[in-house]
């Protein structure tokens, strides 16, 4: 059969197929949904459906404002879309849909050129927030739990809500702006509700964006609210240290030798740093 046969054949069949498709999602859309006056099973199915990919959308635009500050309001919707379409939900819980997306930042650029860099750095940030958020935890180690153990053999894990963040820029003080810059804007439309005589709708001035700079975090909670603590590096490296498994003497020890600052006194500044972790119930037993 030559190939200007074919092609008519098998757009037929693909038009035959796509038919029985649909035919079938309205058999089996009628048998757990009524029909009513208005509308068919089918054509109720649809609106849920929609309406759930609206519900999908809305959660990136609130769970991501820095990106979307990033890349602009209208670039966010097509970039959340194809972000969506790549990888939809797959969880009972819309607590996990960007958990993927600094990967898809990475892997396809072109959505948030020419500031791909920013963005994942960002995105990175905002999902360790939700980490943090309702991340699990576990009991917090108490000064009896390490009573009399040398620090050459204790060994500690850090709270699985916990996230160490070694970053290009300084997302945090950023996201500060944004954020202070859309609760300005809140208030003033709400203002201007109240009022009989139209007015209109306050502009959003744009943030400046962040220069490159080195930056350390530490993404947490505390008494159920959400926290953001810069580190520094040296404090950083014992406690990504102490997360991958080293007794507190190594990681201090190393965090120590490979440091550039001098005349510092370190066990006066670790045992401040130690004594604030503690505090603040990083540290728990290690399974």
């Amino acid at each position: 059969m030559s190939s200007a046969l074919f092609r008519p054949l098998t757009k037929r069949w693909r038009m035959q197929r796509e038919w029985t498709d649909g035919r079938r999602m309205q058999e089996v859309a009628a048998e757990f949904i009524k029909p009513n006056d208005r509308l068919s099973s089918f054509e109720r199915l649809e609106i849920y459906n929609r309406q759930y990919w609206f519900r999908v959308l809305d959660c990136m635009y609130d769970d991501y404002p820095g990106v979307r500050a990033i890349v602009g309001e209208r670039k966010f919707t097509k970039l959340a879309t194809a972000y969506l379409t790549r990888y939809p939900s797959d969880s009972y819980t819309l607590r996990d849909l960007g958990h993927r997306l600094e990967q898809f930042l990475r892997d396809e650029p072109e959505w948030s050129a020419p500031r791909q860099e920013l963005a994942v750095n960002m995105a990175r940030f905002e999902w360790a927030q939700v980490v943090a958020f309702d991340g699990p935890s576990k009991p917090a180690i108490t000064p009896d739990d390490i009573l009399g153990v040398s620090p050459a053999k204790l060994r500690l894990a850090l709270q699985p809500y916990l996230s160490l963040l070694d970053l290009d820029y300084a997302v945090d003080d950023f996201l500060i702006a944004v954020t202070k810059r859309d609760s300005d804007v809140l208030r003033s439309e709400a203002s201007n509700a109240m009022d009989s005589a139209p007015k209109i709708a306050t502009r959003r001035k744009p943030v400046r964006m962040p220069k490159r700079k080195k930056v350390w975090l530490a993404v947490h909670r505390h008494d159920n609210s959400l926290f953001y603590k810069r580190l520094e590096p040296e404090a950083f490296q014992i406690l990504s240290a102490i997360g991958q498994g080293a007794t507190v003497e190594d990681a201090c020890e190393k965090s120590i030798a490979l440091s550039g600052r001098k005349r510092i006194d370190w066990a006066a500044e670790i045992k401040e740093w130690f004594n604030t972790w503690a505090a603040l119930g990083w540290f728990c037993r290690r399974s």
